[in-house]
């Protein structure tokens, strides 16, 4: 018994300091995500605003990240030290202008990426409702390492923008400029196609969710109006206050492809053949990358071969293979029947 005693006693120093280094180990661990999850959400927010050829202050800053001035100006510090970037003014201070270093703009830009990658494939893959993907892709985006954003954009099959239609940058860093008109300036009775709807404020975006308006819709503006503008697509109308409608961007387009015969796959009837002419804009990530892989190619031919009772999904005949697809992915594969 004497001599067991040692062992475990021995044996509870072990653990003891086990007990006292692990809690501060994972609160270590804990501290330093907090600090990296700060400095990327200061650097996309920086970057946003140099974006929009602006210039920030700590206080705006603090006011964007809801930060107190002790936090703003130890957060100013710790990025300046790192060289993320340069601080003019008096050394931080609610007046100090920041702008980003080349550093900090490339770091800057690989958050970015992740978070417009996530976005994408929430809303592709996970069929997540749009008005909640932003959030739960910037809980994500600060867990990926470069290469791990990498490997996500290769499997995706490189996406060019993300569901709200902001460009995502390539990686080099070079972001494609973002073409279009807000609807607020857009001529009334001429075509435009949505290019990009921005999803701040929530409130504002949920409200042209709710209208039915979504990204690559062809419209045109009937009415226009200090308290209202009237759209529509040919078959439905949306009306929209005009703070609203400015977050809604629009481009140019042609509509003599569609006037020639060009259908999404889904209204055609059994049996009938149709030749593919193009897969949507819209249809990108994991979505187009399997419809290339099955065969969907412009010049193919196509047809429905079986229907569901309850519409969906419907069976395609396409070079010799069944295949099910749903509404709205079929929606997003234009043909033109034979």
């Amino acid at each position: 018994m004497t001599q067991s005693m040692p062992v475990q006693k021995n044996g509870s120093k072990t653990e003891n300091s086990l007990f006292r280094w692990w809690p501060f180990s994972a609160y270590a661990r804990w501290r330093a995500g907090v600090e990296r999850e700060q400095v990327e959400d200061a650097l996309k927010h920086l970057l946003d605003v140099q974006w929009e050829g602006r210039s920030e202050t700590s206080s705006g800053l603090k006011a964007a990240l809801g930060l107190s001035d002790r936090q703003v100006l130890r957060l100013v510090e710790r990025m300046a030290g790192q060289g993320l970037l340069r601080v003019g003014g008096s050394g931080g201070d609610a007046g100090s202008s920041l702008q980003l270093s080349v550093e900090g703009e490339r770091w800057a830009m690989q958050v970015t990426r992740a978070h417009r990658l996530w976005e994408r494939y929430l809303a592709d893959e996970a069929r997540m409702p749009l008005e909640r993907i932003h959030k739960e892709a910037h809980r994500r985006e600060h867990r990926l390492t470069t290469a791990q954003v990498e490997e996500m954009a290769a499997a995706m099959g490189f996406p060019r923008s993300d569901p709200h239609g902001d460009p995502i940058p390539d990686s080099y860093g070079q972001v494609p400029v973002l073409q279009g008109h807000p609807l607020t300036r857009w001529p009334v009775e001429t075509p435009g196609r949505v290019v990009h709807i921005e999803d701040e404020p929530p409130l504002a975006y949920a409200q042209i969710q709710a209208e039915g308006i979504r990204l690559n819709q062809v419209l045109r503006l009937v009415e226009s109006s200090p308290s209202r503008m009237v759209l529509t697509d040919g078959e439905s109308e949306f009306r929209l206050a005009p703070v609203v409608a400015a977050n809604i961007l629009l481009q140019a387009v042609e509509l003599a492809g569609r006037d020639a015969g060009v259908v999404p796959l889904w209204v055609l009837k059994k049996h009938q053949p149709a030749e593919i002419v193009e897969l949507d804009p819209a249809c990108q990530g994991f979505t187009r990358r399997r419809f290339l892989d099955l065969g969907l190619t412009p010049g193919t031919q196509i047809y429905p071969e079986l229907l569901n009772a309850f519409g969906d999904p419907r069976a395609y005949r396409v070079r010799g293979t069944l295949i099910a697809l749903r509404k709205d992915q079929a929606d997003q594969v234009w043909v033109r029947p034979i």
